[in-house]
């Protein structure tokens, strides 16, 4: 036999075998080992269950509700509740017995809506949004209508409590503000007689001076005449019998009042009786320290009697213009202590008091101005700078208050989460007075040294059914009356 037929027998020989093979396994004559994942199958018990849903029998990832052919004609195959992918841990038949024939097992009264609701039912349920019934065990309940939290509860929703106790009642009222220049520390220089400035010191706009400093050389007729007159009332012979300059032989009014009067200084008058001269001109100086707000003297400029030669302001102290809302101007009074921030120095706090609340309303902001005083020894606030008002009312008398997130407030009702201690809590209704920052005042409810919930409180109110243990409710006591209630 040649090389060739040999190839020929073999390749047809291999062929026999494979179509031998194939026909024994489709007939059941030959039996093959299992695949790790069959294996894996098998070992577990049968499917159990309702039908959840239907799957392609081919293993593609189509899927349906309801029974349906494939195109070929093949019926999907259903999937059983035991057979579904689950992400929850399965609890253990065998421990789930034991605990249930244990004798010390606690006993389900009843089991309460997952949600808060006063709706209770006495076998398990779903609400309406398919989430199941919380069991309510023996001892978790009582009848003075407090809640029993579990521990690990408390732990998870962070729990916290504070004792009730005294607290300074005070509410910040906001208000925007704008710098003014103090009304009472301004000086205006304006002479009293005729004249012309025969020099104009070294003084402009915006320059600072200091009291005393020269502002301007004038000349006046007026005040030449006057001080002539005071040389003549010093030679005469009867100086002894009346105050030189004040009154005349006669009663009349001197020349050294006249002087005065004319706001002439009193170096001006010395210099005359110590030279027993009148000289042409005299100095007009400052009257206080501060800065020259506005000059209108030029040399040679005549001016007349009550014309303004310079404007000088204190900037020392300023005040701040607060425009306060109307709803806050009744809890605004004098000597109130304020803090205010100024955009242009961020993080940097000025303090003053407040010393007059403005007695009328401005109409186009309903608002009303409260002047706040403040220091500025720095003068680093200037006239028109914006700033955010922080004013401090009440708070002259301590009171018994709890913290603002304690109380949980229905609208109707005002409520709060005793701590009875062992993860008991009672909700006690509570009457309230002034509200402050971060703090109630409570006027009855609750005594000093009782420990009420700051956090966590509506958790509990969502875990442990505030709701219904504020109404009092009870857990029906038969199924009749669960369903007639639904």
């Amino acid at each position: 036999m040649s090389a060739l037929t040999k190839g020929l027998v073999s390749v047809a020989a291999i062929i026999a075998a494979a179509g031998a093979g194939l026909w024994a396994g489709q007939t059941g004559l030959l039996k093959l080992p299992l695949s790790p994942v069959e294996a894996m199958s098998g070992a577990h018990s049968a499917a159990i269950g309702p039908i959840i849903y239907y799957r392609d029998p081919s293993s593609r990832p189509f899927y349906s509700l309801s029974p349906r052919n494939t195109d070929g004609g093949q019926a999907y195959v259903p999937v059983l509740a035991s057979e579904d992918v689950s992400f929850e841990p399965k609890p253990k038949t065998e421990s789930v017995a034991r605990a249930a024939a244990s004798p010390n097992e606690k006993k389900i009264k009843y089991y309460r809506n997952p949600m808060g609701l006063p709706d209770t039912s006495p076998v398990p349920k779903k609400d309406s949004m398919g989430m199941d019934y919380i069991p309510v065990y023996e001892g978790e309940d009582s009848d003075d209508g407090s809640i029993k939290v579990s521990p690990g509860k408390i732990q998870r929703t962070g729990v916290e409590t504070v004792a009730v106790g005294r607290h300074a009642i005070t509410r910040t009222i906001q208000a925007p503000g704008v710098v003014a220049i103090d009304e009472r520390r301004v000086a205006v220089v304006s002479p009293k007689f005729d004249g012309y400035v025969v020099k104009v010191g070294n003084v402009t706009t915006g320059t600072h001076v200091k009291e005393g400093d020269a502002l301007a050389t004038v000349f006046g007729q007026a005040v030449l005449d006057q001080a002539a007159r005071l040389l003549i009332e010093q030679n005469t012979s009867d100086e002894a019998t009346f105050a030189p300059g004040l009154k005349g032989p006669a009663g009349v009014v001197g020349a050294t009042r006249r002087l005065q009067n004319l706001g002439v200084p009193e170096e001006f008058m010395d210099q005359v009786k110590n030279e027993r001269r009148v000289p042409d001109t005299f100095t007009i100086r400052a009257p206080i320290s501060g800065d020259v707000l506005e000059r209108d003297w030029s040399d040679g400029q005549g001016f007349k009697a009550g014309d303004v030669g310079f404007r000088i302001v204190d900037h020392s102290m300023v005040w701040m213009m607060a425009n306060v809302a109307e709803d806050d101007i009744a809890s605004v009074k004098p000597e109130q202590r304020v803090k205010v921030t100024m955009r242009a120095y961020p993080g940097r706090v000025f303090e003053g008091r407040v010393k007059v609340v403005y007695p009328h309303l401005m109409k186009e902001t309903r608002t009303a101005q409260v002047r706040v005083e403040m220091p500025n020894p720095d003068m680093a606030l200037l006239p028109d700078m914006y700033g955010d008002v922080a004013i401090a009312t009440g708070g002259n008398a301590d009171a018994v208050a709890v913290p603002a997130s304690a109380v949980i407030d229905s609208g109707t009702r005002q409520v709060v989460l005793l701590d009875l201690g062992n993860g008991r809590y009672e909700p006690r209704g509570v009457k309230l007075g002034k509200t402050g920052d971060g703090f109630r005042e409570v006027l009855s409810g609750v005594s000093e040294g009782d420990k009420v919930v700051v956090n966590g409180n509506f958790l509990i109110d969502a875990e442990s059914n505030l709701q219904a243990a504020l109404k009092g409710f009870t857990a029906p006591s038969t199924p009749a009356a669960t369903e007639a209630t639904q």
